[in-house]
Formats: structure tokens, C-alpha cells, sequence
């Protein structure tokens, strides 16, 4: 495995860790601060929006700078946002701090993951995807019990000084482990500037993909943002015991995130639509067994499975359907961050229409069915560009990839 990689998956960790630690921290950030809890959630919910506005103008941005460059950048903008958030005095402060860290979310995964297929073989890109990926899937499953330990006992700044440092590693890995080649900007593409890609933002594949994304993870986050009250109101479970169970769901995204990268490489599409047709059921399943406790253990690990097979295939899926722009691949983050947004609204909607904590299970199956459908119809109407190298795509070369040293391999 390249260097470069674990360099772009120790970013993607420290930034995952960002996103999920606050969960664990609301209630002392709250009292700190002197805020009311509904306050204290603008630092999740700030967080999102952040995440989806940034990933397109950053992006943007920065399309003629080289990209090891620009990916060094973020993870400074991502250091500092975290520094506020551990020297914050006031909640004002605290706020910006979120938003600055949440700047570089979506474009660090967005043009991270063309860096990262560079550093690999063509026919390996999607497995290239999922290993910087797989820094945030471990944070998932480490975030929340990391920043309640770290922050029970040194308090909640501590979490984010912890967070400042893992911060300042990742900038040296990638400064020195990412090589220059990976993150070249090819004089054609700099030339062009912003137009091509705006251009090739006109796919129907593209949209078609990022409804699909939007879809899938609005899905997953509808449920997974109850899922502590479907399991302490309906399974039964003790309040105690949701942290545990969220690593089970967590050991679920890391494995998912593996496998689904893999299984892409072989046939991107199939495993697409069998990522979101295993999600749907897997969701609606859960809402029928969600009193039995060994099947809720059982269901949570496989909704975390399903629920993230699918990401390294979206985002190349994405990049190839639009000639490899890397406002496409940061779309597709926006675009799953809007999805989580609308998810958690109809969750939210179904509980307060009194359908019980069940009911965003169902409402998440629903919404999965969608994405599946989109996909389905993506597959049959014109396929995106096969993964460069497969048997489907003989000689292929992506529009992204200039030729490479040949001791890059």
C-alpha cells in the first residue's frame, strides 16, 4: 500500500473524528458555554451545512492549484478550525471553529480521492478510495466513546487539542508521503480552468449518481439519527448500552467500506445496486425486529455494512461519469450531506407524527427504495465509465490520470 495513502487516511481520519466526537460532548459543551441544548446542536448542524457549501466553493477555488497543495491546505484549515473550537471562550467562537473545520470536509474526500486513485493502478481505484475512507469509518466507530472519554476526564477541550494535533500529523504525512506526480494538475486542465467541469456537471450519469448518494445516505442517516431511541424505547437496551452497540454499527461501516470497495473494481454498478438494495431491506427487516435484542445487534452491524459498501463506488462512478472533474467527486459529498440533512428531517417528522421510534427505520427504507430505483435506472441507461483497467473497459484511460514515472509501481 502507498504511503501516500495512510498519509490521506490519516487526514480522513482526523476529519471523521471532527464530524462524530461532538455527539459525545453536547451536554458539557452546553452547560460550558451557557447554552441551551437546541444551541449546542448548531455545532452538528453548522458542522453539515458547512460541509456542503465548502465542498463546492473550495473546490472551485482551487481547480488550477496542484492538488498535494491544495489537500495540505485544507488540513491546515481543518487544524485551525479545531484550535478555535479547543481555545473558545464564548459558544460564538466555538461555532466558527466547527464551520472553518467543516470547510475542508467535502473537498479533502472530494479531490483527495482523485490523489488517491493516482497513487494505484487503475483496476484498484475504488479499493484506493476506500482505504482513505477508511479513516473516517474508524473515527466513526472511535469517535464518540473517544471524545466522552477524553472529555469526562480532561474535559471537552481536550477532545478538539487531541483533534489539533492528529491534525498537524496528517499535514506532515501528506506534505511528505503524498508524492507531487499524484497531485498534478495537468497544463490542459489548468488552461481550461473552471468551464470543462461545469460542462461535464451537464451528465445525466452524474446527477443520476448523486440523487443516488443523496438518496442512500438520507436513508441510512433518517434511521441511524433515532436509532438510540428505537433501541433504548423499543429494544429495550439501556442508555448505557447504545455506545456499544453504535461500535457494532461502526465495525459494520469499516467492513463495509472494504468489501464494497473491492467488490467495485470487479463490477461498480452491481455492487451499487446491491449496496442499496441490502441497505432497504436491511432497514425495513430492522423495523420488524426491532424488539428482539439479537437480531437489533445483528441488523445494526449489517445497516452499517450496506450502508457504506456502496460510498468508494459513488465517488468513482461520479469522477468517471464526468471526465474526472473534481467538482464532481466534492458534489458527491455535498450531495450526502444534503442527503443526511432531508433524512434526518423525515425521521424526525415520523416520530413527531406519533408513528413510533420504529418509524424512521421504515421511513429510511423508503427512502433507500428511491436511490435504489435512481441507480437501477443509472445501470440500464447508459453505465458510466467502467473502472479503468477492468475486463469491461480494455485500454481505458481516465481523463484525470496523465501517464505516471515509470517507478511509481
Amino acid at each position: 500500500m502507498p504511503a501516500g495513502l495512510v498519509a490521506l487516511g490519516l487526514g480522513g481520519f482526523g476529519i471523521g473524528l471532527t464530524e462524530f466526537v461532538i455527539a459525545g460532548l453536547l451536554p458539557q459543551v452546553s452547560s460550558d458555554l451557557g447554552v441551551s441544548e437546541a444551541a449546542a446542536g448548531w455545532l452538528i448542524s453548522g458542522y453539515a451545512l458547512s460541509v456542503a457549501i465548502g465542498a463546492i466553493l473550495l473546490t472551485a477555488a482551487t481547480n488550477r492549484i496542484h492538488r498535494k497543495t491544495v489537500l495540505v491546505a485544507l488540513v491546515a484549515l481543518f487544524v485551525l478550525g479545531n484550535l478555535l473550537s479547543a481555545i473558545a471562550s464564548n459558544y460564538a467562537v466555538a461555532l466558527l471553529g466547527r464551520v472553518v473545520a467543516a470547510l475542508c470536509h467535502g473537498s479533502f474526500f472530494g479531490i483527495g480521492s482523485l490523489v488517491a486513485r493516482r497513487m494505484v493502478p487503475p483496476e484498484r481505484a475504488s479499493r484506493a478510495v476506500a482505504v482513505m475512507f477508511a479513516g473516517l469509518t474508524v473515527a466513526n466507530v472511535l469517535g464518540v466513546p473517544f471524545g466522552a472519554l477524553v472529555g469526562e476526564r480532561w474535559g471537552w477541550r481536550a477532545t478538539f487539542w487531541a483533534i489539533t494535533g492528529i491534525g498537524v500529523l496528517a499535514v506532515a504525512a501528506i506534505a511528505v508521503w503524498v508524492p507531487a506526480w499524484a497531485g498534478a494538475v495537468d497544463e490542459a486542465h489548468r488552461a481550461a480552468g473552471l468551464r470543462p467541469q461545469l460542462r461535464a456537471l451537464r451528465s445525466r450519469q452524474v446527477w443520476l449518481t448523486l440523487a443516488a448518494t443523496a438518496l442512500g445516505y438520507g436513508g441510512m442517516f433518517g434511521a441511524f439519527s433515532y436509532i438510540a431511541y428505537t433501541f433504548t424505547e423499543v429494544t429495550g437496551f439501556s442508555s448505557t448500552d447504545v455506545s456499544w452497540l453504535l461500535v457494532v454499527y461502526g465495525s459494520g461501516l469499516v467492513i463495509g467500506n472494504v468489501v464494497g470497495g473491492r467488490a467495485a473494481d470487479r463490477d461498480r454498478d452491481r455492487t451499487l445496486v446491491a449496496s442499496l438494495a441490502g441497505l432497504a431491506a436491511t432497514l425495513a427487516v430492522f423495523g420488524l425486529l426491532a424488539e428482539g435484542r439479537g437480531a437489533s445487534v445483528v441488523l445494526v452491524f449489517l445497516m452499517g455494512v450496506f450502508g457504506f459498501a456502496g460510498v468508494p463506488g459513488m465517488i468513482t462512478r461520479v469522477t468517471d461519469a464526468a471526465a474526472g472533474a473534481p467538482l464532481a467527486a466534492s458534489a458527491n459529498v455535498s450531495a450526502s450531506n444534503v442527503g443526511n440533512a432531508l433524512g434526518a428531517w423525515l425521521g424526525g417528522l415520523a416520530i413527531s407524527a406519533g408513528l413510533g421510534y420504529t418509524a424512521p427505520l421504515y421511513v429510511g427504507a423508503a427512502v433507500v427504495a428511491l436511490g435504489l430505483a435512481v441507480m437501477v435506472v443509472a445501470a440500464r441507461t447508459g453505465r458510466a465509465p467502467a473502472p479503468p483497467g477492468s475486463d469491461r473497459a480494455p485500454g481505458h484511460t481516465r481523463p484525470d490520470q496523465e501517464p505516471r514515472p515509470s517507478t511509481s509501481r
